[in-house]
């Protein structure tokens, strides 16, 4: 499995509860905090559902 970096890009201040359920369950808490995860099917969906909130790099 490849492993991608997750970052937060935008603040998560006014946004669903989901969105910040899944932000907290990645990891990421503050704005340019970066988290490292393997790219499973479950891990690629959570980030495609805050696509417009965080910035995804292949390692």
């Amino acid at each position: 499995m490849s492993k991608v970096r997750i970052t937060l890009q935008k603040s998560k201040i006014d946004r669903s509860k989901a969105q910040k359920l899944v932000l907290e369950a990645l990891g990421l808490n503050k704005i340019g905090s970066s988290v490292e995860k393997e790219a499973t099917p479950q891990i690629m969906g959570m980030v495609a559902k805050v696509s417009h909130l965080v910035k995804t790099e292949e390692i």
